[in-house]
């Protein structure tokens, strides 16, 4: 708005000298005044193109800064799924998930089908296939975060804060609950030292290429979801490590 009414104001304070030159000021001074107008247009041509350049430029910067945190979001995330693989339930202590990587084991089973005679009664019996699952052996946990800083992930990146794991469970069917972990932090903080105007109006983003609403966010407490609210934009370095 600022910039707006300082280019409104050039555009005034242009024309009231372009009039001046021609009505009022001696022909010998003109060339002063010409000076006057040079420099002002410049002014002007330069706003207007750094009031054009600057959601491009910050747009490019907050998919930087987004990226970092969305990184160490992942890792989190696949730390709570494995804790959950072996305990059954997430941890809202991120140092307890660091230690738990580093000294846990996923038990590696294997599924089989053995025939099995079921008497039904009166001398009728029935063959079956009983599902039998067998753990052959362990695997360490931490060979799931070969490549991962793991042991970074709880920071939110170019900032001296941590990320607030938060855990509950929810009832989605009578009866039975479920799990469930969040963590998110403010956009606000991601970008703190930009255009605040245009900070603003990324807290109010709705979704397409953006992330919608105020937080960067993975899992959900009032939902059984594992997911984050990023768009897939930000899973396409995901894609190509996997290919």
């Amino acid at each position: 708005m600022i910039t707006v009414l300082i280019i409104a104001i050039g555009i005034v304070v242009t024309a009231f000298l372009a009039y001046a030159i021609v009505n009022y000021i001696p022909r010998k001074l003109h060339w002063i005044l010409s000076v006057g107008l040079i420099l002002i247009s410049i002014f002007l041509v330069y706003k207007i193109n750094f009031e054009i350049t600057k959601p491009v430029k910050f747009n490019a910067e907050k998919k930087v800064r987004y990226a970092k945190v969305i990184n160490n979001l992942k890792i989190i995330r696949d730390a709570e799924v494995a804790y959950k693989k072996v305990t059954g339930k997430y941890t809202a202590d991120g140092e307890s998930l660091i230690r738990f990587i580093d000294t846990a084991k996923f038990a590696l089973t294997q599924t089989k089908y053995v025939p099995k005679t079921v008497k039904l009664g009166g001398g009728i019996t029935k063959e079956i296939e009983e599902r039998v699952v067998d753990t052959i052996g362990f695997e360490d946990v931490k060979n799931s975060f070969s490549g991962k800083d793991y042991k970074n992930m709880l920071k939110i990146p170019d900032t001296d804060q941590n990320f607030k794991i938060e855990v509950g469970e929810i009832e989605k069917i009578v009866g039975l609950k479920a799990p469930v972990f969040e963590v998110k932090v403010d956009k606000a903080l991601i970008l703190k030292g930009m255009d605040e105007n245009l900070v603003k109006q990324e807290k109010e983003a709705i979704g397409g290429e953006d992330i919608r609403g105020e937080f960067i966010r993975v899992g959900s407490l009032t939902d059984v979801s594992e997911d984050g609210n990023w768009p897939p934009y930000y899973d396409k370095g995901d894609k190509k490590d996997t290919e």
